[in-house]
């Protein structure tokens, strides 16, 4: 059997986001590598998936890969998540593809199993232009993060990222301080979650939104410049 690596795109929030083949890989695979293994177990316990899961993330080390390629090297079945939407996407995950096929090459099958990404899905609904976009994952938490937003300014089309929201107020303030009045701003908070929310506007306004409702300053963050 030719062993094959799955990049399994999984939830972003609700559970009923995952493909019928994503389900039938998850089950089918000899071992689930998990950013966090505690988060996949929900959605495997959800879908009465048993299959052994093993922790794969930013500080993983040589071990890891080795044990990984060793599952390989026996030919097994392995799928690829992230706690949240598709892996390798502002996720250690892409280190990992990379590795693999430096040392395997061709003889290892890499197969996508495409779903949610939080980039996508707040595109979809925000009402911008997104024939052309740029994404650039979260900003810098310190060095480099005014030299992030200063970029921003010099964007002449669509772009996306994401932030925590421990910092969110942070970023709108720094865009509000170096975009024109008039930049319209959507951002997409919880997006396919209970309290899923959309708030377009200018900077102004949007600031002046979440200063109003501080209460709704938590949960996952994806802010779009038009």
């Amino acid at each position: 059997m030719t062993a094959k690596l799955y990049v399994v795109a999984t939830p972003i929030g609700n559970l009923e986001d995952i493909t019928l083949r994503a389900l039938r890989v998850l089950k089918e695979s000899d071992v689930i590598l998990c950013e966090d293994t505690r988060v996949t177990k929900k959605l495997l316990i959800h879908y009465g998936i048993a299959t052994p899961t093993l922790s794969y993330h930013t500080h993983s080390g040589d071990a890891k890969y080795e044990k990984v390629f060793s599952f390989l090297e026996d030919g097994k079945m392995v799928s690829l998540v992230s706690d949240a939407g598709t892996p390798t996407i502002s996720d250690p995950g892409a280190r990992l593809v990379a590795k693999i096929r430096e040392q395997f090459g061709d003889t290892v099958s890499i197969e996508a199993i495409p779903g949610p990404s939080a980039v996508v899905a707040a595109l979809s609904v925000a009402g911008v232009h997104a024939d052309t976009f740029t994404f650039l994952g979260f900003p810098p938490h310190k060095k480099g993060r005014e030299t992030f937003f200063t970029t921003l300014a010099t964007y002449e089309h669509t772009v996306v990222f994401y932030e925590s929201p421990h910092r969110v107020m942070k970023a709108l303030y720094a865009l509000r301080d170096r975009l024109e009045p008039a930049k319209s701003v959507t951002v997409v908070r919880e997006i396919t979650k209970v309290f899923e929310e959309v708030v377009s506007g200018t900077l102004d306004e949007v600031c002046d939104h979440f200063e109003a409702h501080t209460d709704t300053v938590k949960g996952e963050f994806v802010i779009i410049i038009s």
